[in-house]
């Protein structure tokens, strides 16, 4: 008998995050007896921060999140995808991306990972307490009346600086130079500002699912009018009480775009010795048959959209997937040179130290844009 191929594999450790892979092993492991993939998972803090390299040294197969990619993309600790994809596998894959998802993988002219799970920031309100909000003015409103829950931890809090530049029509940059003008990173903040000073200490350390875990909780909060989605809130039983989600409130006349895309990938080491078989479970992984069957199944968000356009996958969600479609296609994708992953602690610190009322919006867009630039110091301008 051939000896047990065993994979090691890393994820985050909510539901969404770990119940899909796993199952996706075990099916998997099925269909190739004698593969065995396990997988460990990390807190939702350490998947945003940990360095992607540490995990490669240790596993063959991880979830990342794409700001990362500029990190490591040169480095020679990941797998490019079309070492042994397909062009027509990957080309396939692209055209069934929700939005900017499968693209936030690509860099320097290689796929370093494929999404397997899409999400930007939407609207999360209780339908059984008050409807959902269209503008920001209305969110003003609702945090009047205390009625807002806000995920202000890093790196949400630069997150809604991100998505009401791009609403407006005046996006951040993504390379390098100045992160944003001063008047439209002033007005950013001061309809940001608007809201938090209603806000709870608090929330300064709460994340998305900190946020959700209260909202589905108790009767005190209504909405949390910028929240990456996480369909389980949405699903029957899930918690106490279900959230629907949908299209992000917006600042500008341009409808609901510009919101910061986030999501997961699948991404492959460059040290393993099984590199045709990861490769293998990653494009399966992705693929449309798993993402609409056996992934959403196992409390998976997918990131296909064949998956997010089917009516039977929306059903379990109070269409989530529908009612969210249009913010995640016109997401803003953030930037991601090397670099970048030290601004975004740099700069979630700042945005948050004026929004507490610490400092000056106008101060604030300054240290933004000369930390922006300073992460430009290794030479990536891209």
């Amino acid at each position: 008998m051939a000896d047990l191929v065993v994979l090691k594999g890393m994820t985050w450790s909510d539901p969404r995050g770990y119940d899909p892979v796993v199952a996706a092993a075990r099916e998997f492991g099925k269909l190739h007896p004698g593969v065995s993939i396990e997988w460990d998972k990390r807190s939702l803090q350490g998947f945003e921060t940990t360095p992607v390299e540490e995990l490669a040294a240790q596993y063959d197969l991880m979830v990342i999140d794409h700001p990362h990619v500029g990190s490591v993309a040169d480095r020679g600790c990941l797998l490019p995808l079309e070492t042994h994809a397909s062009e027509n596998a990957l080309a396939e894959l692209a055209n069934q991306s929700v939005g900017r998802s499968f693209q936030s993988y690509f860099l320097h002219g290689h796929q370093w990972a494929l999404p397997i799970d899409a999400a930007t920031q939407v609207q999360a309100h209780r339908a059984d307490l008050s409807p959902r909000v269209n503008s920001w003015a209305e969110v003003i409103r609702k945090a009047e009346h205390g009625h807002v829950i806000w995920p202000l931890r890093s790196p949400h809090v630069l997150m809604n600086f991100y998505t009401l530049t791009a609403n407006i029509g005046r996006p951040c940059a993504t390379s390098f130079g100045d992160l944003i003008d001063p008047e439209t990173g002033r007005h950013a903040l001061e309809q940001l500002r608007a809201v938090s000073r209603h806000m709870d200490e608090a929330f300064y350390k709460m994340d998305p699912i900190a946020v959700l875990d209260e909202l589905s909780s108790s009767d005190r909060y209504h909405l949390a009018p910028l929240v990456y989605l996480y369909k389980g809130y949405a699903n029957e039983g899930y918690r106490k009480h279900r959230i629907h989600f949908t299209d992000m409130p917006v600042l500008g006349r341009n409808g609901p775009l510009g919101s910061a895309l986030g999501g997961t990938g699948m991404a492959i080491s460059a040290k393993t010795v099984h590199p045709e078989l990861c490769t293998e479970f990653a494009l399966w992984v992705a693929g449309a048959a798993c993402q609409r069957g056996l992934y959403v199944e196992a409390n998976g968000q997918p990131g296909n959209a064949l998956a997010w356009s089917d009516p039977a996958v929306n059903a379990a969600t109070l269409d989530a997937y529908f009612n969210t479609r249009l913010t995640h296609e016109t997401a803003w994708l953030r930037p991601r040179h090397d670099g970048y992953m030290q601004f975004q602690e740099e700069g979630s610190e700042i945005v948050a130290e004026a929004l507490r009322g610490r400092i000056e919006p106008d101060r604030a867009v300054a240290q933004l844009n000369e930390r922006f630039r300073a992460s430009f110091a290794n030479g990536d301008q891209s």
